[in-house]
C-alpha cells in the first residue's frame, strides 16, 4: 500500500535523482579537483542533528537548541532527563520518577511540543535507542545534546514528528575524571540523592577509547510529608473540601430500601467505630465530608530509584581514510512506585458476597457478574494488605560498531554501521488480591456443629477456603484470612532493536554560488516486543482477570521490519552578492517500506537566505509520519475505569433517542447488542457512571501522517559581538493519529450510526446498563498545533569583573487543538493550549528558562529561573466537558459546570557556585535549586492523578541542597 502521492513529493525525489545521476558521471572529476578540495577542507564540516548534508555552517535552516557538557554539569542534574525536561519546548505529560501513580519504573521522557513521548525520537551520535527513557543514557559520556524543534521524518523516518533529541557522545577525553554527588531537600532533609561517576580516556596516534561508569540512587519522598499533598483535595461546590475515596476500610454499603429507614433515610452506610458489623445496628449513615479514606498521604511526590550504567567508546584508524568504531552502554535500573491499599469494588470487581455468607448482617446479595443485572454495591479497602507497590528493575543494553571514512581524495564520507539494542523490564506487584478465592470466601458459609465456620454449605463444603469477614477488614481474622488470598503478580516486557545502515554523503559539482552536495543512504530496521503476564493476571476479553482489573494485562509478541532509502540535496544558488550573502536551498525525500501497513513517502523543502552574513532566514515545510508501533498493533486487553455519559439516557421517552433502538439494544426486533435483548423503551433506566472496560487492538492501523512548517530567523549583529537572537514560528498538523477510542467515543459512534463496528464494543445487562465497553486503539483524531520559539544569547567582553554569558529560551503556543474523532457528529475540538487537562497535561501558553553565568579566575557562578506561564483549569465552554469543580453534574447541578480556574505565573529559581581548588585539578561545586522553595500551584484532586498538582510541569520537591566533587588526572 502506497501511503502517500504528493505533486512536491515527487518532484523532490525528481530532484534527488537527478542528483544522484550527477554524482555518478561527475564524482571521478570532482575527486581530480585538488583545488576545489583544498578549499573545502580549510574548515571542518559537521553534520548538524536535522539534516545528513555536512556542512561548514552551525546555524542552518533547522532550528537546533544546543546543551553543552559545561551546561550539563552547571545544573548539577545527576540524569540527563531532568535536565532536558526542563526545556520550554517540552509540554503535555512527560514520564519522570516525580509520577507515581502510573508512573514508577524510573523513566524519563521527551514530550516536544506536547505531542507526546512517541512523537519525539531520540538517538545517540545521530542513531536510535533502543529504549526511550533519557536516564538510561550515561551522562558523563555525553558532550552536547542538540534538540531539533522540527519535523524530520524525512532525514530520519518515524517518530520524528515533533522533533528529535540527539546526545552526541564525548570523543577525544583523556586521563581520568571522578565525580562525587550528594544532595537533600532542606525541608525534612528528605528526598535524598548520591551518585559518583568515572572516566578514563586514552589517546594514541591512531585512535582513542573512553570508558566510564556511573551510578546514583534517589530517595521517595511520602506525599504525607508536602503541605500542598498530603489531603486529597478537592474543588467541591464552590469550595475547598478535604475528601478522599468512599472505599474506605470500615465500608460503604448501600442498602435495600427495606433497611434504609433505621439509618434515617440513608441508601448507603458505614461501620461505626469500634463495631465488630455482625448486627445492622453496628452501622451508621455514611458521609463523605467524614469518612471518604485520605488516600493521598500514602501516595509519593517522588518515587525511589537506583541507576548504574557502564559506556565503552572506541575508535580505531584502520587506513589513512577508514576507521573503525565502536559504541557499547549499559544500564540497570531498580525502582517503585506505591499508591494507597487496594480499594474493593464488588461490583466492579465481579464478586458477589452472599446474602448466605455467614458474616452478612444484611441478608442480601452485594456486587456483580458478568452479564447479570448487578446487586447492590458495597465497597472497601483492604489496607491489611499494605500500599499497591510495584518493583521494577529495568536493563538496557545497546551496541553499535561500523566504519567509516573518505572516498579516495575527496570530499566524500561514507559509514556503515550496525545497531543491536536489548532492554527488559521485570516487575512485582504487591498488594492485591485473588480473585478466584474471594469469591468463595464471600460466597455462601455456615458455622458447623464445631463451631467452625466454613465455605459453602453443610452438604457441600469448599475445600481449602476459609470465608472472610469483609465486613470489618481490621478485624484480626479478617486480615490473617486476607493475607491468604494476597496476590504477587510478575510481568516483563523484552524489546530487541537490530539495525543496518550505511550512509555517503560529499559534493557533486560546484556552482558559481559553492559546491552543490548530496547525502544518501539506505537502513533496515526490524524491531521486536514480547510481553509476558502472570497467568492469575491475563486479561480476558472484558479486561478483567483473576485480580483487581487495573493490575490485569494481556499477553504480547511481535515484531515489524522496515527498509528504508533517503537522499538529501543542498543546492547553493546565490553567493556573495548584493541581499544574498547565501541563498541556497535544500531537498530532501525518504521512502519507507513496512512489513506492516506497506510504504510511505517523506519529503522535505527547506531554505536559507542570508541577505547579509550575519542575518539568516530559514523556512522548512517538511511531510512527518508515525508507525503504528508493535503495542498498537499487536496488544490486547487491559483494564480500565472510564467515564463517560451514556447517550442512551433516557431512551424512549423524549428526543430522537426512539430511533436509536439497535445502539440502545431496546425494542423488539431490534439488533440488539450481546446481553440487551428484550427491553422495553420504558425499561431503559441508564445513569451516569464509571463502567469496567478495555483497551483492544484489532483495527487495521496506519501511520499517521502529517506536515511540519517552520519560519525564522537569526540574527548576530557585528555591532554587537557574542549577541545573537533567533526566532522561530512553527505549525504542525497531524491526521489519523492513533489513539485509543474511550467510552464516550464508542457509545457516540454507535448511537449516530447503528451499522458501525463500534457497536459492538459495548455490552449491557439485560436492564440496560452497560457491563462494559471495550475501548478500541485506531487511526481516530487530527492534531493541530502552532506557535513561536524565542532564543537570545549575549556573552560579554572580558570586564575586570569576569566574564558574563547571559541566555533565554521561550516558547508560545498560540494553538493546541485536538479532535479524537473527526468523524463523530458528536466529537468537539479539544483546545487544549493555555489549559490543565487531566488527559493531555499542561500546555501554559508561555514557558521559559533564564540563566546568567558567571566567571572570573578559578571562581564561578550560575543563575537558572524556570518559567511557566498562567493557565486555566476547566473551560467555560460546556462543548469541551471540562469543568474546575468536581460537583459539575449536566443534569443535577448544572451550575458548577463550566467552572474555570485560573492559575498565575510560576518562577522556578536555582543558583550554583563552583570553585577550582589548586590540587589535582579538582572543583567543588555547591548549589542551591528551588532557592525561594516555591510550592507548586494547587490544582485540585478532581483535576489530576498525582499529589494535587502537576508533577510533570513542577517542582514537588522544594527547597533542594546539593554539592558535587569532581577531579581529573
Amino acid at each position: 500500500m502506497n501511503c502517500k502521492t504528493h505533486r512536491l513529493r515527487d518532484a523532490i525525489a525528481f530532484a534527488l535523482a537527478a542528483g544522484t545521476t550527477a554524482l555518478l558521471s561527475t564524482g571521478a572529476a570532482a575527486a581530480q579537483d585538488s583545488s576545489s578540495n583544498d578549499a573545502s577542507k580549510t574548515l571542518d564540516t559537521i553534520q548538524v542533528t536535522g539534516s545528513r548534508v555536512a556542512r561548514v555552517e552551525t546555524e542552518t535552516a533547522s532550528p537546533v537548541v544546543v546543551i553543552d557538557r559545561a551546561a550539563i554539569e552547571q545544573t548539577g542534574k545527576l540524569t540527563l532527563g531532568d535536565l532536558v525536561q526542563e526545556l520550554p519546548a517540552m509540554s503535555g505529560a512527560p514520564a519522570s520518577p516525580a509520577v507515581n501513580n502510573g508512573g514508577g519504573d524510573g523513566k524519563s521522557s521527551v514530550d516536544l511540543r506536547g505531542l507526546g513521548d512517541e512523537r519525539a525520537l531520540l538517538l545517540v551520535n545521530g542513531r536510535r535507542v533502543v529504549n526511550n527513557d533519557v536516564n538510561s543514557i550515561p551522562a558523563s559520556a555525553v558532550e552536547r545534546i542538540e534538540v531539533l524543534t522540527s519535523g524530520a521524518s524525512a532525514v530520519y523516518g518515524s517518530d520524528a514528528v515533533a522533533g528529535v533529541v540527539n546526545f552526541i557522545l564525548r570523543k577525544d577525553f583523556e586521563g581520568l575524571a571522578v565525580t562525587l554527588d550528594y544532595g537533600q531537600a532542606t525541608h525534612l532533609s528528605d528526598g535524598a540523592r548520591s551518585g559518583g561517576s568515572l572516566t578514563f580516556g586514552q589517546v594514541g596516534d591512531r585512535g582513542n577509547i573512553m570508558v566510564g561508569l556511573n551510578y546514583n540512587k534517589f530517595d521517595g519522598i511520602s506525599s504525607a510529608n508536602r503541605k500542598y499533598s498530603k489531603d486529597a483535595t478537592y474543588l467541591y461546590s464552590g469550595g475547598v473540601t478535604v475528601l478522599g475515596s468512599s472505599r474506605n476500610p470500615r465500608g460503604r454499603i448501600t442498602v435495600p430500601t427495606a433497611l434504609q429507614a433505621q439509618y434515617g433515610g440513608c441508601s448507603t452506610v458505614t461501620l461505626k467505630p469500634g463495631a465488630s458489623g455482625a448486627s445492622q445496628g453496628d452501622y451508621r449513615c455514611y458521609s463523605g465530608a467524614t469518612d471518604s479514606f485520605n488516600y493521598q498521604a500514602t501516595n509519593l511526590i517522588m518515587t525511589p530509584q537506583e541507576r548504574t550504567n557502564a559506556f565503552f567508546l572506541a575508535n580505531y584508524q584502520i587506513t589513512d581514510s577508514i576507521n573503525a568504531f565502536a559504541q557499547v552502554y549499559h544500564n540497570k535500573t531498580s525502582s517503585n512506585f506505591a499508591i494507597a491499599p487496594l480499594p474493593f469494588d464488588a461490583r466492579g470487581d465481579k464478586v458477589v458476597i452472599s446474602a448466605n455468607n455467614f458474616y452478612n448482617p444484611f441478608g442480601t446479595n452485594f456486587g456483580a457478574t458478568d452479564g447479570a443485572p448487578p446487586y447492590n454495591q458495597l465497597l472497601t479497602r483492604f489496607t491489611s494488605l499494605g500500599q499497591r507497590r510495584s518493583y521494577y528493575s529495568t536493563v538496557t543494553d545497546q551496541v553499535v560498531a561500523g566504519l567509516e571514512g573518505f572516498v579516495g581524495d575527496s570530499t566524500w564520507k561514507w559509514d556503515a554501521a550496525m545497531n543491536y539494542g536489548h532492554y527488559t523490564r521485570e516487575n512485582t506487584s504487591y498488594g492485591y488480591v485473588y480473585y478466584a478465592g474471594l469469591r468463595d470466601a464471600l460466597g455462601p458459609s455456615f458455622r458447623d456443629t464445631d463451631g467452625v465456620v466454613k465455605c459453602g454449605s453443610a452438604g457441600a463444603v469448599i475445600a481449602g477456603c476459609t470465608p472472610l469477614n469483609i465486613f470489618n477488614i481490621n478485624d484480626p481474622q479478617t486480615i490473617a484470612t486476607l493475607g491468604k488470598y494476597e496476590a504477587r503478580p510478575t510481568y516483563s516486557n523484552t524489546y530487541q532493536m537490530r539495525s543496518f545502515e550505511a550512509n555517503a554523503n560529499g559534493e557533486l559539482f560546484s556552482l558559481p554560488a559553492g559546491a552543490t552536495q548530496l547525502a544518501v543512504g539506505v537502513s533496515w530496521r526490524e524491531e521486536y516486543q514480547k510481553n509476558a503476564v502472570d497467568y492469575i493476571a491475563i486479561a480476558n476479553a472484558n479486561g478483567n482477570c483473576f485480580i483487581s482489573q487495573e493490575a490485569c494485562g494481556t499477553p504480547l509478541s511481535g515484531k515489524y521490519n522496515v527498509k528504508e532509502l533517503y537522499a538529501e540535496l543542498y543546492v547553493p544558488l546565490l553567493s556573495e552578492v548584493p541581499f544574498a550573502h547565501l541563498l541556497a536551498l535544500t531537498l530532501g525525500s525518504r521512502y519507507s517500506d513496512y512489513n506492516t501497513f506497506g510504504n510511505t513517502t517523506n519529503s522535505k523543502v527547506q531554505l536559507e537566505w542570508r541577505p547579509i552574513q550575519n542575518l539568516l532566514l530559514r523556512g522548512t515545510v517538511a511531510e512527518v509520519f508515525r508507525a503504528p508501533t508493535i503495542e498498537n498493533l499487536y496488544a490486547g486487553a487491559s483494564g480500565d475505569a472510564p467515564n463517560f455519559t451514556d447517550p442512551c439516557l433516557g431512551y424512549g421517552r423524549t428526543g430522537t433517542a426512539r430511533n436509536h433502538e439497535a445502539a440502545c439494544g431496546a425494542g423488539a426486533g431490534a439488533t440488539a447488542i450481546p446481553g440487551a435483548t428484550g427491553i422495553t423503551p420504558s425499561g431503559m433506566s441508564q445513569t451516569t457512571g464509571v463502567w469496567s472496560g478495555s483497551v483492544a487492538a484489532g483495527f487495521d492501523l496506519k501511520p499517521e501522517q502529517g506536515k511540519s512548517f517552520d519560519w525564522g530567523v537569526v540574527y548576530d549583529p557585528e555591532w554587537l559581538p557574542g549577541f545573537s537572537a533567533s526566532l522561530d514560528y512553527w505549525r504542525l498538523y497531524l491526521n489519523d493519529t492513533i489513539n485509543r477510542a474511550d467510552a464516550q467515543t464508542v457509545a457516540n459512534i454507535c448511537y449516530s450510526d447503528e451499522s458501525s463496528p463500534f457497536c459492538g464494543f459495548i455490552n449491557r445487562y439485560s436492564d440496560g446498563q452497560v457491563n462494559f465497553i471495550r475501548e478500541p486503539i485506531v487511526n481516530l483524531g487530527r492534531l493541530d498545533t502552532k506557535g513561536w520559539d524565542l532564543a537570545l544569547r549575549y556573552r560579554l567582553p572580558e570586564t575586570a569583573w569576569g566574564s558574563y554569558t547571559f541566555g533565554l529560551d521561550g516558547t508560545y503556543i498560540a494553538r493546541y487543538d485536538n479532535k479524537t474523532n473527526p468523524d463523530d457528529p458528536a466529537g468537539v475540538v479539544n483546545h487544549i493550549a493555555g489549559t490543565y487537562n487531566k488527559s493531555y497535561g499542561l500546555y501554559s501558553r508561555v514557558r521559559g528558562r533564564l540563566f546568567v553565568n558567571w566567571q572570573k579566575g578559578d571562581f564561578g557562578a550560575s543563575w537558572r529561573i524556570r518559567y511557566v506561564g498562567p493557565f486555566d483549569v476547566g473551560s467555560a465552554d460546556l462543548s469541551q466537558k471540562v469543568s474546575a469543580d468536581a460537583a459539575c453534574d449536566p443534569v443535577n447541578a448544572p451550575q458548577y459546570c463550566g467552572i474555570v480556574k485560573s492559575y498565575g505565573s510560576y518562577f522556578l529559581h536555582s543558583v550554583s557556585v563552583n570553585y577550582a581548588l589548586p590540587w589535582f585539578n579538582s572543583k567543588v561545586e555547591v548549589g542551591l535549586d528551588n532557592v525561594f522553595d516555591k510550592q507548586p500551584p494547587m490544582l485540585y484532586q478532581n483535576n489530576v492523578l498525582n499529589a494535587n498538582t502537576d508533577v510533570n510541569s513542577f517542582d514537588t520537591v522544594g527547597r533542594y541542597l546539593w554539592a558535587r566533587y569532581s577531579m581529573s588526572f
